[in-house]
This record gives C-alpha cells, structure tokens and sequence, in this order.
C-alpha cells in the first residue's frame, strides 16, 4: 500500500495543503486548512469502481492506465506549518 501525506503550509497570504508539489486553494485560516486536508485524505480510503483513466506527467507525455478501485494509499495530515 502506497502512502502519501497532505502537508499544511503558509500559502497566497493565507493557508493551504500540499500534496507533492500540488496546492489546494488557498484557505484564511490555518484550522481551515487543516480541517479540509482532513477531509480530503479520509476521501482518500474510499474504495472506487476499477476503471481506464488516461493522465499527463510532468513533461507533458500522456498515459493510460487502470485504475484498481481498491488499491487506495494511506493518507496522513502533516501540521507542522508554525501558527
């Protein structure tokens, strides 16, 4: 099992999570941002249907692949952004 974390961080005059290098959009408060994060990795544990899906990588080159509905990552909040 994969195992990916949502980082909280100061962004754009407010809060946002991390993913990698992806932000989400920017939130006014840090409890705002933490409490979407939060959300978003418990949607992370939810089985979806197995499916094709096609995606674009960080050079522009496009894939298809399937997609196992069971196969999801552990996800984890990271809150060490300073309040």
């Amino acid at each position: 099992m994969s195992q990916i974390h949502y980082v909280i961080v100061p962004h754009d005059e407010g809060w946002a999570y991390r993913l990698g290098d992806v932000y989400s959009e920017t939130f006014t408060t840090h409890d705002a941002a933490l409490k979407a994060a939060r959300h978003a990795a418990a949607r992370q544990s939810l089985p979806d249907e197995t499916r094709r899906i096609q995606y674009q990588d960080k050079d522009g080159k496009w894939h298809e692949e399937t997609a196992l509905g069971g196969d999801r990552p552990q996800a984890e909040v990271d809150d060490i952004a300073p309040r």
